[in-house]
């Protein structure tokens, strides 16, 4: 299977085309093979140990998993109603491509909640590929029938408008913890979120597929009642 990537699939995403087929092939065989933990140790293996999101940042339903590149959003709190609340907003909504991830920075507020069922329905109709929202959302229930993924930090009934504004987007941004520029690759499942940088994605992708093909060798062989430390003097995985 080839996986390499051409900068990070954007050359394949430019004027809203649809996904590289290298795009697609990536994100299944991210999401039908790996997972954040073989992911992390990957880049633990590279050198890289500050990409993964805090851990209260938690799926709206427990089976979600998804990758794709990051479509940043940067929020800041308000104290007063804006004329125009909500103009940057749906311009960062309306620029989402085929295969990209809304990642939401707040400063980790939790005065309101940015994201809800619309933009929710409007990022999936786009082709984005889910939400990581380092704040809080609601219409929590109209999202999960949705079945568009959302991570967050939270949970709180009231609008935007008046207690935060979208004051930029595809920018870098600071995300639970992270600094996630336009184009990393994130990926999220039940044990969290990563952001990686898009120059490594070869690299991680291809040690972390490496490291699954050794986890299930170890795997079968602690099943048929080999000893630990045989198994992974032979694997070198845990």
């Amino acid at each position: 299977m080839d996986l390499s990537l051409n900068a990070g699939g954007s050359s394949q995403r430019v004027n809203g085309r649809p996904m590289a087929a290298a795009d697609v092939e990536l994100f299944s065989h991210i999401e039908r093979t790996l997972y954040t933990a073989v992911l992390s140790d990957a880049l633990d293996e590279m050198g890289i140990r500050d990409r993964a999101m805090r851990e209260h940042l938690r799926p709206l339903s427990p089976d979600l998993v998804f990758a794709g590149w990051a479509r940043t959003v940067s929020c800041m709190d308000l104290h007063y109603v804006h004329e125009d609340s909500y103009s940057l907003e749906i311009e960062a909504l309306d620029s989402v491509l085929p295969g990209e991830v809304l990642v939401v920075s707040t400063g980790e507020s939790k005065r309101n909640a940015p994201w809800g069922e619309l933009l929710s329905t409007a990022a999936m109709a786009r082709g984005g590929r889910g939400a990581v929202i380092d704040g809080l959302v609601r219409d929590v229930r109209k999202i999960v029938k949705l079945g568009f993924p959302v991570f967050a930090a939270g949970i709180k009934p009231v609008d935007s408008r008046g207690r935060g504004i979208v004051v930029d987007y595809n920018v870098p941004v600071e995300c639970g913890g992270v600094i996630v520029s336009p184009g990393d690759l994130i990926v999220a499942d039940f044990d969290g979120v990563l952001a990686i940088q898009a120059r490594v994605v070869d690299d991680v992708v291809r040690l972390a597929t490496d490291k699954v093909s050794r986890e299930n060798s170890t795997r079968e062989e602690l099943m048929k009642g080999a000893y630990l430390r045989d198994v992974y003097n032979k694997y070198g995985v845990l």
